[in-house]
């Protein structure tokens, strides 16, 4: 038993240790109506996903460092203007650059996010059991302050962000980076995750074994 402990568990981030309060469509309404913009949340649920993967994954691997602060939020931004284009309402915001400044920073905080009631027991089996955390994220360095938000920062010994590495799931490579940050093989390594091709399957496919986590 103890030969099959892993030396690592990675775990996905948003949709396996937290997950959005209400939807999307909530958020974006809720907060275009302080712009004094009027838009049913269902529109922008359906516009959103539309925008998100035509978007394409959020790596950029030929950003110098500094730049890649303003890189993440021209691509979100980017998001955000094709919704609520989508949506056709779009025109009528007065300043949509406050707006959208407003709507960034709020996802960095804990707000929206709705934390798993098994995410810190989780956590906190697996740590006192000696095994090292991981974190292998397709999000973006707002991703820092959001684990500190929801008291899940000092759980992880590593948190590898598709933004900063420059490659994103399904990608191997993206776990290649994590692995190296640990010394650890692939066969030493879990990865836990809610999305069965960019979790469980590329996973097992970059040799780790692969735990997909049906929320």
């Amino acid at each position: 038993m103890e030969s099959s402990r892993p030396q690592v568990i990675f775990f996905d981030a948003v949709g396996t240790l937290f997950g959005i309060k209400g939807s999307v469509g909530q958020i974006y309404a809720a907060i275009a109506q302080q712009y004094g913009v009027e838009v049913a949340p269902q529109t922008i649920d359906w516009a959103f996903g539309p925008a998100f993967r035509a978007a394409g994954n959020p790596a950029f691997p030929d950003v110098d460092p500094s730049e890649l602060a303003a890189r993440e939020y021209t691509w979100w931004r980017d998001v955000a203007i094709a919704t609520f284009n989508q949506a056709d309402v779009l025109p009528q915001f007065a300043d949509f650059e406050a707006f959208f400044d407003t709507l960034f920073h709020h996802f960095a905080t804990a707000t929206p996010w709705d934390l798993y009631d098994d995410t810190i027991s989780t956590l906190s089996q697996i740590r006192d059991a000696g095994i090292t955390l991981g974190v292998i994220s397709n999000f973006d360095s707002r991703l820092y302050k959001v684990l500190e938000a929801l008291s899940l920062s000092d759980f992880f010994r590593s948190i590898t962000i598709s933004t900063e590495v420059g490659v994103a799931k399904p990608d191997v490579q993206i776990f290649q980076v994590a692995l190296q940050q640990h010394n650890c093989v692939p066969s030493q390594a879990w990865h836990i995750g809610d999305s069965l091709e960019e979790d469980y399957r590329a996973a097992t496919t970059a040799g780790l074994r692969g735990i997909w986590l049906q929320r």
